[in-house]
């Protein structure tokens, strides 16, 4: 008997979605390397408020990103609820956090509006897009642009 792999249409992107603060977010699922449950990080001087500390992630150093304060938003009240979503862009290895996963998605492309016109410039950098499902509205995060002030600031 031969395992059945699950199939995804070649049109649909896969998505990751998660909750930070009141809102969701997504991010494609070929950064995503793992989810973890909240793991205290060790704090590096001087680094971005939004950059939590360091965490070892099975012999590597891994800097996590409060992923609230990164996007403009209130700082994250940690709990044991919280998780790290790991994710690797180009070389680089990050956890964010954000305070629960919620599902993986197949989307059209068709379905990711372009971010609109009348937010501020910070947000249309971070936001790909928005998708409007029937009970909430996604957005999109690029996550080559949240990336790349931590890896510059960040050396480990």
């Amino acid at each position: 008997m031969q395992n059945a792999a699950i199939s995804i249409p070649d049109d649909e992107r896969e998505l990751v979605t998660f909750r930070v603060g009141d809102q969701d977010f997504c991010i494609d699922i070929v950064y995503v390397r793992e989810i973890r449950g909240w793991t205290p990080a060790t704090v590096l001087p001087h680094a971005p408020e939004y950059v939590l500390g360091v965490i070892n992630l099975r012999g590597a150093i891994v800097p996590i990103v409060d992923l609230a304060r990164r996007l403009g938003l209130p700082k994250t009240e940690l709990g044991d609820r919280h998780v790290i979503v790991i994710a690797v862009v180009a070389d680089q290895t990050v956890g964010f956090l954000v305070d629960a996963v919620s599902d993986i998605i197949g989307v059209p492309p068709s379905a990711i509006q372009p971010t609109p016109d009348v937010t501020a410039q910070t947000t249309r950098m971070f936001i790909q897009g928005v998708i409007a499902l029937e009970d909430r509205m996604l957005r999109l995060i690029d996550i080559s642009s949240v990336l790349p002030p931590l890896a510059a600031q960040v050396t480990v």
